[in-house]
Parts: C-alpha cells; structure tokens; sequence
C-alpha cells in the first residue's frame, strides 16, 4: 500500500473527484483524496494523498495556493466564469478603461479583505451546498477572511487580461474576477485557471494524469514524512507503547523544548504521529496506530 502523496496535473472539464477516483484506479490504491478542490475548468497542481496520508489532508488545505488567470472585462456571469450564463454586458465601457484605472483596482484589491464566495460552489450554508441553493435561486453567502499577497497584471489584450495571483487558503480566483470587474464598474468573469503552485508543491514536480502508474506513482511517491513542514522527534522503540496508550508524561517530555507542530519518527524514518504545543500545553493531532504495537506487544 503506497502512503504519501502525488502531485498532479490536474486536466480540465473533470473535477477534483473524478480525479481522485481515476488515480485510484490508475495507481491501484484502496484509499485516497485531495487537498482542495479544483474547478472542473482549472488545471494545474493538485496533491493527491495516498493511504494513511489522507489523515494529513486537513493541514495541507491550510497552505497558500498560486495561481495564473486569464479574465474577460465587460462580461459578467452568474458563476463568475465562462460556464455561467451572462447576466450583464459592458464591453465598450471595459474597452475604453485606462491602464492606470486597472492598475489602481488590483492594488486596492491586494492584502487583508473579506470575500463573498460564489453561489456556484461546494461550500456549505447551513449543512447544504451553496450550489444547491445557486439552482432554488436563493441568495445567501457569509464573507470569508483571506489574503492576497500578491495580485500582478501579466499582460492585457483588450478587454482580456492576465494575471497571477498569491493568495491565502480558502481565496476562489473566480469571486476575485468578479470584485476586480465590480471595482472598475464594468463586471468581469474568469476564463482560464491554472494552479501554479499549492504550499510547498509546484508544477515542476506534477505529473499528468494520463501517465500514472502503480510504478511511476510509487517513484514519485513524496512520503508522508515530507508532507509538512514540521519538526521531527525520533521517539525510542522503547516508547512506542506509551505513544500508543496516549501516556501524557511522554507528550509533555517530548514536548518540553517545542513551540508549534512536530511529527513524532520512529528510528527508521516511519510516521508515528503529529504534535502540537500551543499556549494551553501539548496535544497528539494523529497518532498513526498501525505503525505502533498493540497492548501487551
């Protein structure tokens, strides 16, 4: 069983589920799953994880993601992008704004803000999706705190423009399209999306779909103990049991110098658990049990 995670290229028109089910196959593993989802229109990095490494997905959702993106002014959609139906037209407005006026917008745009999700996506209102609530024709979002570090203009052709974007977790470029096209008064929707880079993974380490392989993803397998950037502890053979039994007198012994997350390493390198110590004391966030003995072992 192959526990870690792959980076892949993610191709358009299928969505981040689909995707994880056709490395399933393709890779032959019993269990998998991403760490953010895509749009079925984007492309580009998405990390597949592997086996016991989908008990770590949760806190590589947390890492800042890049992207490049291609927007059309003067258009808007009711999803933001090109598979939405247009609800307003503005291009002769969009087409006479000055580049000054663009560059002032994403500049304004940059930094700590709120933002409005789309109606058309996963998030949940109240237990239910907001894209089934999109299709009742309701109308209910809360803002999201994020962060823009930073939102470049690459080039402009006419009313297309493209840009790149460093943004916190949780940022849907789509709703950024749409606030930059409202600030310019003239309404704006995404057309293109490719994830660039996603925490410490990059497009340079992606593979294509198309090309997975039991083989080739056991190659290129990053392991579990890669997968976040926290310290490691090697904790004696000795010790294995009190891990197991959750024994606190060994958290807080392990625990006495550290400050944040740490995985806890056998003396071969293997995962046994993820730690943390904050201001209200140390705490286990996954103790891998497999790898440890049972009582009375």
């Amino acid at each position: 069983m192959l526990h870690g995670v792959l980076i892949l290229d993610k191709p358009a028109n299928l969505t981040s589920a689909q995707v994880v089910d056709s490395v399933r196959r393709r890779a032959k593993v019993r269990k998998a799953g991403h760490t953010g989802t895509l749009d079925p229109l984007a492309t580009g990095v998405l990390p597949i994880v592997l086996g016991h490494a989908t008990k770590l997905a949760g806190y590589l959702l947390a890492e800042d993601k890049a992207y490049d993106a291609e927007l059309e002014l003067g258009v808007s959609t009711d999803t933001f992008d090109r598979t939405g139906t247009i609800t307003a037209r503005h291009e002769a407005a969009a087409e006479a704004l000055s580049d000054a006026a663009l560059a002032q917008a994403l500049a304004e745009l940059r930094g700590a803000t709120e933002q409005l999700p789309p109606m058309f996506s996963a998030i949940k209102q109240d237990g239910v999706r907001l894209y089934h609530r999109a299709r009742a024709g309701e109308e209910v979002r809360t803002p999201r705190p994020i962060k823009l570090h930073s939102l470049e203009l690459r080039w402009r052709r006419g009313r297309t423009l493209a840009i790149s974007v460093h943004c916190s977790k949780g940022t849907f470029v789509r709703s950024l399209v749409a606030d930059l096209g409202s600030a310019l008064g003239v309404g704006a929707h995404l057309t293109e999306l490719r994830r660039t880079r996603s925490g410490d993974y990059s497009l340079e380490q992606a593979l294509p779909l198309a090309e997975i392989t039991p083989e080739l993803a056991a190659a290129r397998l990053i392991p579990m103990t890669r997968m976040l950037s926290a310290r490691s502890i090697v904790v004696p053979r000795e010790r294995h049991l009190d891990l197991r039994n959750g024994r606190p007198e060994l958290l807080a012994e392990l625990t006495c110098e550290l400050s944040g997350m740490a995985q806890l390493l056998d003396d071969e390198g293997q995962l046994l658990a993820l730690i943390e110590r904050g201001p209200e004391g140390a705490r286990y966030l996954r103790v891998f049990a497999e790898s440890l003995p049972k009582q009375g072992g």
